[in-house]
This record gives structure tokens, sequence and C-alpha cells, in this order.
């Protein structure tokens, strides 16, 4: 006996159906029951199909509840039931998308699983778990703050937080939950997508900075299962294909010696680039030699000393209209703490209530992050962090990544060529490969294409500045006996 539980007969994809096609080869059987045809299939092509098979193994399919005679008219009776069983089948999964359709215009829960953090009403509406939604808030920082996925997985297990089908957290679904859109508020049902249709869990800033970093590691995989780190992952671009290079290893045939290397992705997949891969400690050194003559020299440092000062003397519009929001949304919690006061308790007015506090703290946190990034840094402030920087050990792994991340914006790689592009000058340094000895090279290499400099112009200034303070602080705080009283 085949029999599929459970299973809907829109597809013949069906294991125990498909076992019993199979068996009917071996002629074991020569009669397949069904409780009515469109228990066998309800589609037409499945349906003649499937039963061409049987026939064509001596097995005839009979329906136990409809009447069928063997002649022409119950061929053609068949193939009424049969025709209708697929109408029946499209038209009632018309209704259920037209049904979910109408439920998603209302941002109403359409099945499935309900994803951490929240939970469904009465009235099929999501709303925010107020004991889990701060853990996976607190998930989403420690992930943009540089926690890998695996110490998530046991944040949540230490918190007894289970995923949403009731099992014990995996890296799977914790980037999952790291990739769920609804957790900043956004409802979608197949076309149909609602900005703030559900309560948000975490701010939009949040969500697109763990995007960020997890579009990153997509490109690094080797970051993961090497010691080795690749300093120049997501800066060094194929200039054939403008595709990331990515971190590779490999281990020689002859010597068992390992050799790490940076590889064009799209050669590495062989989808038509034939880039050469380079060497991992050549084309790093080439480009920390080259940053250190172009960038750690009094000139420029004087010029970037001198960009950051006229920055900071650029108002913060940003701090005024947050403040005016945070006053805005304090209001309306007043509001509604006294209309509670007052006995006006319903799902509705809790449902408001606790979207305004989670919109409340929010503001806050973008109101502290502005005021920590609009610390005012004296002249020589400025000169002796970039003096100190000169003065890094390069020798030092961290030294290096520091230099490269403050200062590489991106990496391109021409067949004759190397051209770096800085985030502190407009104009990119162009070094012929000749610099380079021939056995950096792993493979063949292709036609460059052009980089456009002013996809970098904007962040030269600002995208560099940002960087100066926080990196003022850290080292400020790893030498404190070096730190610079501010003037009166």
């Amino acid at each position: 006996m085949h029999i599929d539980r459970a299973m809907s007969a829109k597809t013949d994809n069906r294991p125990e159906f498909q076992k019993m096609i199979k068996d009917s080869e071996k002629g074991i059987f020569d009669t397949v029951i069904v409780w009515k045809l469109d228990r066998f299939a309800r589609n037409r092509y499945d349906s003649a199909h499937n039963k061409a098979t049987l026939r064509k193994n001596g097995v005839k399919v009979i329906s136990a509840t409809e009447v069928i005679s063997e002649g022409a008219e119950g061929i053609i009776l068949e193939s009424v039931l049969e025709g209708y069983a697929e109408y029946y089948s499209a038209e009632l999964s018309e209704k259920v998308i037209r049904g979910m359709t109408e439920n998603a215009l209302k941002c109403q829960y359409n099945g499935g699983f309900v994803p951490v953090g929240y939970t469904v009403d009465e009235n099929k509406h999501y709303q925010i778990d107020e004991l889990v939604a701060p853990l996976v808030r607190e998930a989403f920082i420690m992930y943009v703050n540089g926690k890998q996925i695996k110490e998530i997985v046991s944040f949540f297990s230490e918190n007894g937080i289970l995923s949403s089908q009731k099992k014990p957290m995996t890296k799977t679904t914790v980037s999952t939950i790291l990739q769920n859109r609804k957790y900043m508020g956004e409802y979608q049902y197949r076309d149909v997508v609602i900005p703030d249709g559900i309560p948000a869990i975490i701010s939009q800033e949040l969500f697109s900075m763990a995007q960020q970093r997890l579009e990153k590691n997509r490109y690094a995989p080797s970051s993961y299962k090497s010691h080795e780190k690749y300093l120049l992952t997501t800066k060094l671009i194929c200039g054939d294909c403008g595709s990331f290079m990515v971190g590779e290893c490999g281990k020689s045939g002859t010597n068992g010696k390992k050799y790490y290397y940076y590889k064009c992705s799209t050669a590495k997949k062989k989808n038509g680039c034939s880039r050469k891969a380079l060497r991992k400690n050549d084309i790093e050194q080439l480009v920390i030699d080259k940053t250190v003559k172009s960038i750690f020299t009094g000139d420029v440092i004087e010029q970037i000393a001198y960009r950051v000062e006229a920055w900071q003397e650029k108002e913060n519009t940003a701090i005024p209209i947050l403040q005016s929001q945070l006053a805005e949304t304090e209001k309306c919690i007043d509001n509604f703490m006294e209309a509670i006061a007052q006995g006006i308790i319903t799902a509705s007015t809790k449902k408001r209530l606790s979207e305004l506090e989670f919109q409340k703290i929010d503001i806050e946190a973008k109101i502290a992050r502005e005021e920590i990034g609009s610390q005012v840094l004296t002249r020589e402030q400025i000169l002796y962090w970039l003096n100190k920087m000169r003065e890094l050990n390069l020798m030092n792994e961290d030294s290096r990544e520091c230099v490269i991340d403050t200062f590489i914006n991106s990496i391109y790689v021409y067949d004759d060529k190397v051209v770096i592009n800085f985030n502190c000058r407009e104009d990119s340094e162009t070094i012929p490969l000749a610099f380079m000895d021939s056995s950096s090279f792993l493979s063949e290499v292709g036609e460059p294409i052009t980089h456009n400099p002013n996809t970098f112009v904007t962040k030269d200034v600002f995208g560099f500045i940002v960087l100066i303070p926080s990196n003022l602080t850290h080292y400020y705080n790893a030498h404190p006996h070096d730190k610079i009283k501010e003037k009166a």
C-alpha cells in the first residue's frame, strides 16, 4: 500500500506516489484504487502522463466512488472529472491567494512561523513580545559590533530563546533572523510590501548595518576557515569583471606547503573571467608600502587635519530634529498614560503605547550617536593621532589592518597595473605590475574595466572624517598616558 498522508494532489511530486509508479514496473500489482480521481492528480498533464506509464506496465486506475464505464463514454467522463478537478484546484488557489492578499493589505498574519520576538493577537496582527524582543534587538547590536553568529547562538541559548519552530537556535536560524525585514517593521506578502506595517523591534539604520556586515562576510568565506586574516577583503576588485577578489588558501601538491592568495570570485566560479590570482602577502605589502609613501607625509597629514577641522565646524542639523521627535513621542506617551489612569484600556491602546516606548528608545539612541559623532577635536589632537599612525609597527597585523581600513577605499587589479583609491585623496595611485615579482601571479589575466573615480569622491572627506573620532577614542583608551588635554 502506498499512502501520501496530508499531501496535496496538486503535484505528482509525492514520495509514495512516485514509488507506486516505479513499483508498477515490477508487476507486483495490476490495479491502483483511489478514493476519487482528483486524489490521483489535479492537472490533466500529470494524470495523462502517469496513467500512460501505468497502462504500459499493465496497471489500471479505478475510482472507488465514481462509476466510470470502460467504453468511450467512460473516457469522456474521466476527462470531464479530471478537468473539473484541475479547475477546482486552480480556483481554490486563486481564492486562497485573494484572501491572503486581503489579509496582507491589512498587515495581518498569513500563516507560517511567527518570527522570534513577535506574537499574533486575536485580530491576526503582529504584536511585540515584550520579553523576547529586547534580546532580538541585542542580537542585532552584537552582530553589528563584530560578534560572530556562533556567539549570538550561545547568547540566545543562555537566555532560553528558541527558534520560530520551537527548536534550539542554530547558525542558520540566527542568520535568517538577521535578514528578516519584519524586525524593522516591514510587512511583505508576495507583491504587497508595506513599510511600518508591523511594530518595529529595531531601527532601519541598525538593520541596514547588519546587512552590510552580512554582505561583507558573504564575500569573505575564508575568514571563518582560516586563521589568516585577509586585510583587503571587500576592497580588492578585479579590473576585468568588477567582482570582489576573495581570500583563498591552498596546499602545494609537492611539498604540502600552504599558500594564501586573493582570487576573483567570478574566476573562482569559472563564469567567464580569467583574472590572475595574487599572492596575499605580496599585494598586501604593496598596498601598505604605497599608502605609507602617499599618505604619511607632512603635506598630506596637514591637508587631512585641515579637512577634519573644517568638517567639524559644520552645524549638526540632525540633533534638533531628533530632539523635536523625542519631545513629540514623550508627549504622546504622557497622553496615553493619562488615558490609562482614567481607565481607558484597550488592546489598541496597549499596542500603540508599546510602539511609542520602542520609538522613544530608538530616538534616544540616535541622539546619543549624533552627540558622540559631533565631539569637537582640536587641530593638535587630529595631528597627534595622524602622526601616531605614522609610528605604528606595520609588521603587526592589527596595525596593518588599521591603516588599510582607515585610508584605503578600493584597489583595482588590471592586467598591467594596480590602481589604489584612497579615502582622503581625490587622485588615485597607479602602480605598474613590474613592481611586483611575476611569481606573485597564479593564473592568466584579462582586459580591465574603467573605474569611475566619482564613486568615492563624497567619501574623500566625510567617509574618512567619521572614522577619526572613534579611532582617537580607541587610541586614547589604549594609551591613557599619551592623552592630550583639551584646551580650555
